[in-house]
């Protein structure tokens, strides 16, 4: 066995924000595409089983907990995207200074959290 250097463990990394933004957009990521999924075929069903089916479907959505799951893909949705720019950024070379990265990566998420809010001021107080 040649003697190759090993690759750092994860108690040798110091967590950073970098790390969770990360971390954050597989997790959305997955999020959306399980849950949104979820409640996309259960709208179609719902939406072709006729009145009685949307009915039910829709007053579940405007529960307490239906309202959670739509904030909550929402949120994911925002979140993913603001990852995924931050990533684009990187993708085209810029951004990778020190401060800038983690500047970047501290705002991703709260960008996310602004946008989620506003988009529901937006939709409930219409």
């Amino acid at each position: 066995m040649a003697n190759r250097p090993l690759s750092p463990h994860l108690q040798i990394w110091k967590w950073g924000p970098h790390m969770l933004v990360s971390i954050l957009h597989r997790v959305t990521g997955d999020g959306m595409a399980i849950v949104g999924l979820g409640v996309l075929l259960w709208w179609l069903g719902a939406m072709a089983g006729g009145a009685g089916s949307y009915a039910t479907f829709a007053e579940f959505m405007g529960s307490p907990i239906g309202m959670i799951v739509l904030v909550g893909l929402s949120w994911a949705f925002f979140t993913h995207m603001m990852s995924g720019l931050r990533h684009f950024v990187l993708d085209i070379g810029a951004g990778y200074e020190l401060d800038l990265n983690k500047t970047w990566s501290i705002l991703s998420p709260i960008i996310a959290i602004l946008l989620t809010a506003g988009f529901w001021a937006v939709v409930l107080l219409r």
